[in-house]
């Protein structure tokens, strides 16, 4: 790859390993992508338990854990300008030329872009959910949306539905936005060696369950289904605060025997509980683009979705049966989805999946985002500060307040602690033979 096109990239979110979830998987596997493309890529999230500090992960990927703790739902506590010394310490010792954040309610992420946009480095933005326009929390949320993309370089949004969502909420020119699906390790998630009887219809359901994720229209759901099928069977992976209602269900009609719940499913596990079923069922009531439904698509599952947000556009249609987010709707789906199933070819769905779907296909997308994002002109302040401004009469001008307190603590740290008196880190090469893996230190 030409020296001028090499990426020094800055992953920054509330949300990576060790906890699990789309967000955190797609950082993961886009970096080691971006790896392999010859990018140096450094990820930044607030610790976890005892893990702080600096950690290495697969291929040598940089992870800073900084002492932030979780606040609410793995975000930080808003601090706006307590994280701008070690933010900016971190930017200057791995020589950063990306700050590339992710997902819209990461406390980390919105500061880490501001004091980026601050210092003057390039910045990019990875939209994952979708939000709503009524509520008090998404009001406040579209906010402080629009306050973070109002100087941004480029974003990044998982499906044409986002982006639209994207575009309305923060009001970020369409031509700035790039659609880049998310993508499947096709090689983790096989189908079964051995294809199942259709005596016993096995429908899997793995997701994290609560109101969002449909929950409550499980427990309408599996019932009838089970009244209608005498030979289907329920396995239902995940925690969450509507756990409590599936077992009082399970409980109210008997079916103890025909739904299991296996609890929170570590994502190592997640590929023996898909292979043991036919059908997966996703019960999503707003849905960006649901990686799970690679996943099960991967291992050869044939998919019962409703039909929200991006979920549309992630299967072709004769992988995938939609239904609208209604309960007679979703067992009528379910009913289409059992007709359907003798023909269905699982090892000729993983195929069709590795073709339709690759992190290596996601990552030079990606990579083309950064150059577009590093061609975008450099501005001072005072011209930024108009962006700002447009974010409403009484918001514009509480957001210019903040970027400039911002500066002028920025100038106080330069006159504190020059960039001279922070030390560069040498990288670090990994280079891997037959018998182990030998570090080097590149100066």
């Amino acid at each position: 790859m030409d020296q001028q096109r090499k990426h020094t990239i800055l992953m920054v979110s509330d949300f990576f390993y060790p906890n699990f979830g789309g967000v955190e998987s797609h950082i993961y596997y886009l970096s080691q992508c971006l790896l392999k493309l010859g990018h140096k890529v450094v990820v930044m999230t607030h610790s976890y338990g005892k893990r702080t500090g600096v950690r290495y992960v697969t291929n040598g990927l940089k992870v800073y854990y900084v002492p932030w703790r979780a606040f609410l739902m793995q975000n930080t506590l808003p601090t706006f300008y307590l994280t701008l010394p070690i933010i900016r310490t971190i930017l200057i010792r791995e020589r950063i030329s990306i700050v590339h954040g992710h997902q819209a309610f990461s406390t980390l992420c919105h500061e880490a872009l501001m004091h980026a946009r601050t210092m003057g480095y390039k910045v990019v933005f990875t939209d994952h959910s979708l939000y709503g326009f009524a509520d008090v929390g998404s009001i406040h949320m579209n906010k402080v949306l629009q306050f973070t993309l109002a100087d941004i370089s480029q974003a990044i949004c998982v499906s044409h539905t986002s982006k639209e969502n994207t575009v309305l909420r923060s009001g970020i020119t369409p031509d700035r936005v790039f659609v880049v699906p998310n993508a499947v390790d096709t090689a983790m998630f096989t189908p079964s060696t051995c294809r199942l009887s259709c005596d016993e219809i096995v429908i899997v359901v793995i997701s994290r369950l609560v109101y969002r994720k449909g929950a409550d229209l499980l427990v309408e759901v599996i019932p009838e289904v089970c009244h209608l099928f005498s030979n289907v069977r329920f396995i239902v992976g995940g925690d969450g605060p509507k756990r409590v209602r599936l077992e009082e269900m399970r409980e109210k009609h008997s079916l103890q025997d025909r739904v299991e719940m296996l609890g929170a499913v570590p994502h190592a596990r997640v590929r023996s509980v898909l292979i043991s079923g036919h059908i997966f069922l996703n019960s999503s009531l707003t849905e960006a683009f649901c990686i799970a439904i690679l996943e099960a698509a991967s291992c050869g599952l044939l998919t019962v979705s409703t039909r929200v947000g991006g979920v549309p556009e992630v299967l072709p249609d004769d992988m995938v049966v939609l239904s609208e987010p209604d309960p007679g709707d979703m067992v009528h789906a379910i009913r289409k989805a059992i007709v359907m199933l003798p023909s269905i070819d699982p090892y000729a769905m993983h195929q069709r999946m590795k073709k339709l779907y690759s992190w290596h296909d996601v990552a030079k997308r990606t990579e083309i985002v950064y150059d577009r994002a590093l061609q975008s002109s450099d501005e001072n302040l005072l011209r930024r500060l108009p962006r700002y401004l447009k974010c409403g009469s009484w918001a514009g001008k509480m957001f210019c307040l903040v970027m400039i307190v911002n500066f002028l603590l920025w100038c106080l740290l330069d006159l504190w602690q020059p960039v001279e008196s922070i030390e560069e880190v040498p990288d670090l090469v990994f280079i891997r033979n037959e018998h182990e893996d030998v570090v080097h230190d590149s100066i």
